[in-house]
């Protein structure tokens, strides 16, 4: 009797970044690098790209001068995890990360939003940004209408905000 055995192969940051490099992944791909592996995101909807459109215009008004906002680009998180939150606040640097993608620690807000994802974002997004100590994220929920805020993270969830 044959046994059947699944091999997975786990990618580092940099791994990921080499394959986006010779193409194998494009920038209009929709993926994002979890614990090393390469997670296929779902496709956006109107309603989710106008209130990210909504949030930025308000975030770049209110905090443009002191902060950078950042629109669906990587924020690296370990050395096998890159996300792509749809918004992230981050410390001003002078070359604008021209070098490197942001770490956890230039980080002061992610915002998901959420609709066809919203599991996703809570159990598997939101705590990793705990354990890698960014201070606050928000999860929309486009169909409830809602907005839930974490804080506090600790090294395994957010003690303010968990559902």
């Amino acid at each position: 009797m044959a046994i059947h055995q699944t091999l997975r192969r786990r990618f580092s940051v940099k791994d990921f970044a080499r394959m986006v490099e010779i193409g194998i992944f494009t920038e209009d791909d929709r993926v994002e690098l979890i614990d090393g592996e390469v997670i296929v995101m779902s496709p956006i909807g109107p309603r989710h790209t106008s209130l990210v459109k909504r949030l930025n215009a308000l975030l770049s008004r209110q905090l443009a001068s002191r902060m950078i906002i950042s629109v669906q680009d990587p924020v690296q998180l370990t050395d096998d995890t890159e996300p792509l939150p749809d918004l992230a606040v981050l410390r001003c640097r002078d070359d604008f990360y021209a070098h490197a993608h942001p770490q956890s620690e230039d980080v002061l807000l992610i915002v998901e939003v959420a609709d066809s994802s919203l599991a996703y974002g809570r159990e598997e997004k939101v705590p990793r940004y705990a354990r890698s100590g960014i201070p606050e994220v928000w999860v929309i929920d486009v169909e409830q209408e809602t907005v839930t805020q974490y804080t506090h993270p600790d090294e395994q969830r957010y003690r303010n905000g968990v559902p």
